[in-house]
């Protein structure tokens, strides 16, 4: 479970294949987002509406299973759209986010420019 930068939504992860966004005061929930593989983990952008979840396989498989087994990858979506965007934590400035490998390394990864330039259409 990750909070959002004001603390007042909170996102969970799952073994179901699903990430739940819930708004903290009144524990409602607020949107689901469905994957075709379990969730370890999910997180909230703290300058944009995203969220990225990161899962594949169980936690404790992760390092002991090939990639292509696996399956595990981040996942990016529109925290209101649901939209996949194409880890799993950000960096509390938002412009690059870190994400654990099936190979036992942790990663950070910074967004290209384009990242930040991109709009969606409401």
């Amino acid at each position: 479970m990750q909070w959002n930068k004001d603390c007042s939504m909170f996102i969970t992860a799952s073994k179901d294949h699903t990430a739940k966004l819930f708004d903290a005061e009144d524990l409602l929930l607020l949107k689901t987002y469905k994957t075709d593989r379990p969730v370890n983990s999910a997180s909230i952008s703290p300058i944009f509406e995203h969220v990225v979840l990161g899962g594949g396989q169980d936690a404790m498989d992760v390092t002991t299973t090939s990639t292509r087994v696996g399956k595990f990858d981040s996942r990016f979506f529109h925290m209101v759209f649901k939209k996949n965007l194409e880890g799993v934590a950000f960096h509390p400035d938002g412009k690059s986010y870190s994400s654990g490998g099936e190979d036992g390394y942790v990663r950070v990864h910074t967004f290209d420019s384009s990242y930040f330039e991109y709009n969606f259409d409401y």
